[in-house]
């Protein structure tokens, strides 16, 4: 699935963004020395800080930068769930959102960064949850019930937010 179709099934799936203005994280991309992945960029400004079905929170370029920068921390102290780097950290994966589980999502750097993919770290199951799938891709899938999975629910048809 191409990027520009993955994010506009994205928008389908869950409606108008609720935010009334998008997020840029430019700032964060400065101040990390790195660019992200458009994905990203599209998926924080129509959907950044934002809480899915009262289940998924999508960080926004607050919240990613700070949480980022604390787990990255973490990993760096040996105080982590996870020990592979995390953004800020050169070559890190992005956290990007969280489960009300507590399940981590990152994207993962591939090919040298030309390719990020989807990867979660289960809190309940202390284990990964690797995919190949890029980030809008993945949420499609996801919300149409395309991966099957015990640690994901059931998506209803009308997506509510929590802003």
């Amino acid at each position: 699935m191409n990027p520009a179709t993955a994010f506009s099934e994205l928008s389908n799936i869950l409606g108008p963004s609720p935010l009334s203005g998008g997020l840029n994280l430019r700032r964060v991309e400065e101040a990390w020395g790195i660019s992200l992945p458009q994905e990203v960029h599209r998926l924080t400004e129509a959907y950044g800080d934002v809480m899915i079905d009262d289940y998924l929170f999508n960080y926004g370029s607050q919240t990613l930068q700070s949480l980022g920068e604390l787990m990255s921390e973490d990993v760096r102290n040996g105080d982590g769930l996870v020990d592979d780097p995390v953004l800020p950290e050169k070559g890190g994966m992005l956290l990007w959102g969280h489960t009300i589980e507590g399940d981590k999502l990152f994207l993962v750097p591939r090919a040298a960064g030309a390719m990020w993919t989807v990867s979660a770290f289960r809190r309940t199951k202390g284990d990964w949850h690797e995919t190949s799938l890029p980030l809008e891709e993945w949420l499609v899938q996801v919300f149409r019930g395309g991966i099957e999975t015990e640690w994901l629910p059931e998506w209803p048809h009308r997506h509510t937010f929590e802003v």
